[in-house]
Formats: structure tokens, sequence, C-alpha cells
């Protein structure tokens, strides 16, 4: 079984979600859709107010070398283009789209497509005009990451269906549901670096959809798949990497260094769906868990929906949540407004009845090592920490502090309820910032 050295197994909770089946939610009368949903620079706008839009119709262009397409999941006309609330707590230009419930689409939206028949190129542009980026929470536009510099030294694509987050059952259940799918998204891939091999990745506790994934692949020369020990955070790229194939990348390395492209499973199923039936990214599987809700889900859900307008198809609270989370409460950023939409890395909404962090009191550091233990990247958090809080960039550095990837496995451990994730994350665009004013200094003198 394939597994990387260290990590932590917090309480799974996936019980609460994974036996739910995917659920289509109805889009309501308004639409929100920011510029900004994916790692670079924003898309830029295409259309004006009263414009009137279709199903699949790309209303934001891919601005730049890294960025990617926004597109209506709604037809219907522009009522707006303005600054709104996302998750993360920013206000983000977003194009606002009043819904005529028609759903008219684009021409060619749906028509079938003979994968034999596509080149490299048409599978690119296909993924790219589908506005597909990393749903695993990178959110990182897929049609860069299969232009690498040097394609013909792919020789792996991993599938990431590690879903080692707690609660998070949606990748679960894509697995089970869209199997077919997801084995034509793979294979779309690997058309793109003929010289790479195929692998899906699954958690050992997810065992059935294992088992229906290698029974679908028999006959498939290039496609195989992979029992992965469940462990947090199994699913981040590096860890994964190393446990697969043994290769080790540091944070100044792409996996494309390493002969590897790492895709999430509801990326690959996009990427299936846009290469094989021409349907483009236009939604979002979600998982609801927590003990507020009166119903846990695993909801299909478009972009631009409200947070609120999911909670109430799920069928609403049966108590008001004191902690929300979106994504998984490892990683995930909390919510403070449901007047927020649904967007590409919306994987998740959590909500809890009560704070499981509200009656947890910081006491001081006893040295016992747990952190250390924990750390996936063989980190010692407590020094980071020190030279965190006292803002000592180089010594921060000289700790390989920028190689830590705020996975949260050090503060679920710590027995002392060291901020340590919070710091650290602080520290990533903090260094950053330090090493790029340095350079400029550097450059004047």
């Amino acid at each position: 079984m394939y597994t990387f050295r260290h990590g932590v197994h917090p309480d799974e909770k996936k019980e609460l979600a994974k036996d739910k089946p995917i659920k289509v939610v109805k889009a309501g009368k308004t639409l929100v859709y920011p510029l900004q949903q994916h790692i670079g620079a924003k898309a830029k706008p295409v259309v004006k107010v009263g414009d009137q839009v279709l199903v699949g119709q790309i209303i934001g262009e891919a601005d730049g070398m890294i960025s990617a397409n926004v597109l209506s999941s709604v037809s219907g006309r522009v009522t707006a283009i303005e600054e709104r609330l996302v998750v993360g707590g920013q206000k983000v230009e977003s194009i606002i789209v009043e819904n005529d419930e028609k759903y008219d689409a684009i021409e060619g939206f749906g028509v079938e497509r003979e994968l034999n028949d596509m080149s490299k190129d048409d599978i690119i542009k296909a993924v790219k005009d589908a506005g597909i980026v990393g749903l695993g929470g990178a959110s990182f536009p897929t049609h860069v990451k299969l232009t690498p510099k040097d394609p013909e030294k792919i020789d792996y694509v991993l599938v990431n269906g590690a879903e080692c987050e707690p609660y998070l059952t949606s990748d679960y259940r894509l697995m089970l549901e869209e199997t077919e799918m997801l084995i034509k998204g793979l294979r779309a891939i690997l058309k793109v670096f003929p010289n790479a091999k195929g692998i899906i990745c699954v958690e050992d506790n997810k065992k059935d959809a294992y088992d229906k994934i290698t029974n679908s692949c028999v006959g498939i020369d290039n496609v195989t798949t992979a029992l992965m020990k469940t462990k947090y955070p199994q699913g981040g790229e590096r860890q994964l990497i190393y446990a697969v194939t043994g290769r080790k990348i540091n944070v100044s390395k792409l996996p494309a260094d390493a002969g590897v492209v790492v895709d999430n499973v509801d990326t690959v199923v996009s990427v299936g769906y846009a290469v094989c039936k021409s349907i483009p990214l236009l939604r979002r599987i979600m998982t609801l868990s927590g003990d507020a809700y009166n119903e846990t889900a695993n909801l299909n859900v478009r972009f631009g929906i409200s947070y609120k307008e999911v909670i109430e198809a799920a069928g609403g609270f049966k108590a008001d949540p004191e902690k929300m989370i979106s994504g998984g409460p490892m990683m995930g950023l909390p919510v403070f407004s449901l007047d927020m939409p649904v967007s590409r890395n919306s994987s998740a909404l959590l909500a809890f009845a009560k704070d499981p962090l509200s009656n947890m009191k910081e006491t001081n550091c006893i040295n016992c090592g747990r952190c250390v233990k924990a750390c996936p990247i063989n980190l010692v958090p407590t020094m980071m920490y020190k030279a965190a809080k006292s803002g000592d960039f180089e010594k921060y550095i000289k700790l390989n502090g920028p190689e830590c990837i705020t996975c949260g496995s050090c503060s679920y451990v710590c027995p002392a309820k060291k901020p340590l994730t919070p710091y650290f994350s602080y520290m990533k665009f903090a260094v950053r910032g330090y090493l790029n004013s340095k350079k400029e200094k550097e450059a004047k003198k």
C-alpha cells in the first residue's frame, strides 16, 4: 500500500455524507461570476451590461499566460459588472447575470466527440475553452498544466482520488457515479502525454470506489490504480507523488520537473466532459456536512449560485451554526457570510452548531515534538513558529519555512493549541514580499 512519511489521521467523519448520491441544485434568479476564481491573472470581461448570454458562453476571457476563462452557467441578461464578496473576505470584480430559466446553450454544446479523432492541440484547446482549473483546491488552470516545458518527459499522470480532508465526500461520489467519465478524462490527458502511464490513486477508506475503478480499467494498457493508505495529507501533491513514484519535489519545483502531472478527480471528470461531450465546466460538486444541517448532501451546483441557496436546497439548518468552513476543516477558509457565490474552489460547505475550537486555550509549548513527527515535509514547526512570531524572516528561511504546505497537521496535534498554521500561512506571503524587496534593494546598489 502506498504512503508517505509522517502526517496525521484525524477523525474522518466521511460517514455523514458518503452514502448520499449527488443531487442537482436548481439555479436561482441571480448568478454571480467572480472573474478571479483561479491562480494567475483574473479574466477580463467580454460582455457588457444588457448583453444576453447563453449557457456555456465565455463571459470572462483568460487574460495572460496563467489565467482561465469564466463561463455562464445559465442563459439570461447581464445586469451588472461590479465587485462582490467572495470566500476569503475580499471583493472581486464579478459579472452578474439574471437567469431567464430557459437554459439556452451555445452552439455545439453537448455534441459528442470521438477521442481518437482529436489531436493533442484539440484536447488542450477544449480544456482551455471549457475554463477547467484544478478542483482539488489550488485552482491552477488545467490547460497550462497540460503544456509543460518538456511534455515528452512526463511519464506519470496521477489522478488524485485521496480526498484526505475530513467530511469531504464529493470526489468519492464522483468516483462511484462517474467512473466511465473519469477514465475517459484520464485517457484524454494521456493522449497529450503519450509516454505517460495513468494511475488513479484512491485511499483505502474508499475501497468500493477503488474496486469499481480497478475493474473498469481492465484492458486499458496505460491506465491502472494505486491503493493509498488513509492518512492526511495523502492528497497533497508532493505527498502523492512521493508515495506513488518515490520522487521528491520542493517549493521551487513543479510536478512536471519530476516527470509527473497531478490532477484531482473532479478535474479529470471535467476534462472528460469537455473533450468527449463538449460540455464546459459550469458546476461544482459540493459536500454539505456537519452537525448544523438538517440533512447532509453531495450536490451538483451551478457556478454563481449563492451559498444561501445551496443550503436551502439541502434542507437548511437545524441549528444556527457557530462555525462554517468553505472546504475541509484542515485547510478550508472560514465563512462569515452566505451572500457569496459558489465558484471553482467551493469543494464543500461545512457547518457546525458549536465552534470546535471555541473552548481551546493556548498554553506554553512543552517541547513534546509532536508537530515535528506530524509534519509531512520534515520541518520543525516549533522553531518556525518562534521565527514567524518575531518576524525573523532570515531565520524562518534558514529553517526551510517556505517549504511548508500549510496542511495544518502540526496545529492538529499540538497539545498547547499554538496557532501554528495561521502564522505559517501569513509567512508564505510575507517571506515572498521580503525576498522581492531584498532583490530590489540589491539591484539598486
